[in-house]
């Protein structure tokens, strides 16, 4: 819905809104915000609300730290679960300097640029998400746990799903704020559920998403469970994916359909495809941001892990959803849920754009299982594998001279630092696993 700066103050003053939240996202990909009661709409509506960027990790440093935030009015919406008398709502915003430019470590901004980019090409990007999660019973103080009784598969129902009447909610909820929510159901993994909204633009698909995020988490925790995002939070069972349906638009035609092509696909796709695979190696560090991540992307569990395409088999690392014509899309199963979808989707594009504009083609699709190949007849097919692990991801992205334009420098070296720190904590830890696997034999 598309809201002028008279409109937002009139919904204000008709349903009683008192806080107004200011949203916004890290380079990591979290989301945070400040609360102000509506005396300062003003202020708000002007970009005069000014914070300390050098206290959100991977923002400005101490001797730059005033950032302003700048609401996108159309963002606008009021939180269906907060008080009926005192409302809240929000605005997600965009970050800028004091000079009036947009900071250059705002992911928002970084998505919006590379749009923009499509854009003086006459293409829009449109990009539907399939977002899985876990829904964990709490301990008696709140806190989280990975336990839960229920030992539902996908598609089940309830009783045997118990987190169902926790789903509707959110599904409801979510309805409530303006989504249009196309299917709701539990995934494979006991207690993992997946909702999947209706596709859009990138930004707003990137805006919705973390608008998800929030709403499930804050339905779940009115049930007594706790919704994680987390891609492997439990050992030998599936993790959660964030699969990434995408495709582009020029003078109200999809680019990627060809019904005179043996596959559907038109150039474009193809071109696409190739530039995908192409950087999908350092995009890994985008797409799979975690530690955590790369216990997903093992064989086994249905996450891919091998750099490979068809327009058959779903567990390639792109496939091609059935359907064609008009809703014919390229789907990209690799990015989990704790992405930073702006940083995901600019990734995606840009790739893509790089197909196409440099005529890439992708191999031969392989419409087999690519997991029952030895390693040898792997290399006869000349298939490569994702990064093993954030490390080799890392690796893979400080050599990527194109990413770090997509996304700045800025960016770029901050994110990279963040996740070396992390990589080696990590390696310092000594884990349960090398206690029970060494402490009694060695």
């Amino acid at each position: 819905m598309s809201y002028t700066r008279q409109d937002i103050l009139e919904l204000i003053e008709k349903e009683d809104v008192e806080f107004i939240r200011l949203q916004f996202t890290d380079i990591f990909g979290e989301l945070k915000n400040v609360a102000v009661t509506t005396s300062q709409m003003e202020r708000v509506l002007n970009n005069q609300y000014m914070f300390d960027g050098s206290a959100i990790r991977g923002f400005t440093q101490p001797h730059e730290t005033d950032l302003f935030l700048h609401p996108d009015l159309d963002s606008f919406v009021i939180f269906p679960w907060r008080p009926q008398q005192g409302k809240v709502a929000r605005f997600i915003c965009d970050v800028y300097r004091e000079d009036n430019t947009p900071f250059e470590g705002d992911p928002r901004y970084l998505l919006k640029k590379t749009i923009h980019r499509a854009k003086e090409l006459g293409i829009t990007f449109e990009v539907g998400p399939e977002c899985e999660f876990f829904l964990f019973n709490t301990l008696e103080n709140g806190n989280p746990t990975t336990e839960t009784e229920e030992m539902g598969g996908y598609f089940d129902i309830g009783p045997v799903d118990f987190g169902e009447n926790a789903r509707r909610e959110i599904v409801l909820t979510l309805e409530e704020m303006g989504f249009e929510v196309e299917t709701s159901h539990h995934e494979a993994a006991p207690a993992q559920h997946e909702i999947d909204f209706k596709y859009d633009n990138a930004l707003k698909t990137a805006d919705n998403i973390m608008t998800f995020k929030l709403a499930v988490r804050t339905i779940a925790k009115r049930h007594g469970l706790h919704a994680t995002f987390m891609p492997k939070p439990k050992y030998g069972v599936n993790g959660s994916g964030m699969h990434v349906n995408m495709s582009l638009w020029k003078d109200g035609m999809n680019l990627f359909a060809d019904p005179n092509d043996s596959l559907g696909l038109s150039q474009n796709a193809y071109h696409f495809i190739a530039g995908l695979m192409k950087h999908i190696c350092p995009m890994t560090a985008i797409t799979n941001p975690l530690i955590n991540s790369y216990k997903r992307l093992v064989s086994g569990y249905e996450a891919p892990i091998y750099i490979a395409w068809s327009a058959v088999n779903r567990s390639q690392l792109i496939r091609i959803p059935t359907i064609r014509g008009d809703h014919t899309r390229i789907e990209l199963r690799c990015p989990d849920p704790s992405s930073n979808p702006y940083l995901v989707l600019a990734c995606c594009l840009a790739a893509g754009l790089d197909g196409i504009e440099n005529k890439l083609n992708p191999p031969t699709p392989l419409d087999f299982n690519l997991a029952l190949l030895d390693e040898e007849e792997r290399k006869k097919h000349e298939i490569q594998q994702l990064p093993y692990s954030l490390q080799e991801a890392i690796k893979e992205f400080e050599s990527s001279e194109f990413l770090q334009n997509v996304l700045g420098q800025y960016v770029s070296k901050r994110y990279i630092e963040a996740k070396k720190e992390e990589w080696k904590d990590y390696m310092m830890q000594v884990t349960d696993w090398e206690i029970r696997k060494y402490l009694n034999r060695i």
